[in-house]
């Protein structure tokens, strides 16, 4: 049915980054916050007796490009955002139902309320859960 072996730490690895999809939006922001206007303390020193800066990125808006494009948490809560929004996005209805009840529901849910608040039965709910899970792998391109 799928590609690729998925190891069983994996698949629990994917369904924890759609359960924690809303806070890792809140931490990318965060971080791209942090960067933009990182803290500057109120006075400098000045080391640099007679020398120049020829290393230095002097513009700040290139240099917070620079910050921005190399920060490899952010890249990486990026991506997790990027191939849940993209999955989410193709789902059908029915199965974006399933998301929020699974997922991004404030309560914890057996697969028995999953399934009757879906409409479905629990096997379908779970079969459903395997492929989001699944397709999410494969766009992450994780095994």
């Amino acid at each position: 049915m799928y590609d690729i072996k998925v190891t069983k730490e994996t698949f629990k690895k994917v369904e924890a980054e759609w359960r924690n999809y809303q806070q890792t939006l809140k931490e990318i922001k965060r971080l791209e916050e942090t960067i933009i206007n990182p803290y500057q303390e109120t006075w400098q020193r000045d080391d640099n007796i007679g020398g120049g800066h020829a290393n230095i990125i002097r513009d700040p808006t290139q240099a917070t490009a620079l910050q921005l494009a190399k920060h490899k948490q952010l890249d990486y809560l990026k991506q997790i955002v990027q191939a849940i929004d993209t999955v989410y996005e193709k789902l059908s209805d029915e199965y974006q139902a399933l998301v929020k009840v699974r997922y991004w529901s404030n309560r914890k849910y057996t697969w028995d309320a999953i399934a009757d608040q879906c409409f479905i039965s629990k096997r379908q709910a779970m079969r459903w859960r395997d492929e989001i899970i699944h397709v999410t792998i494969e766009v992450l391109g994780w095994r």
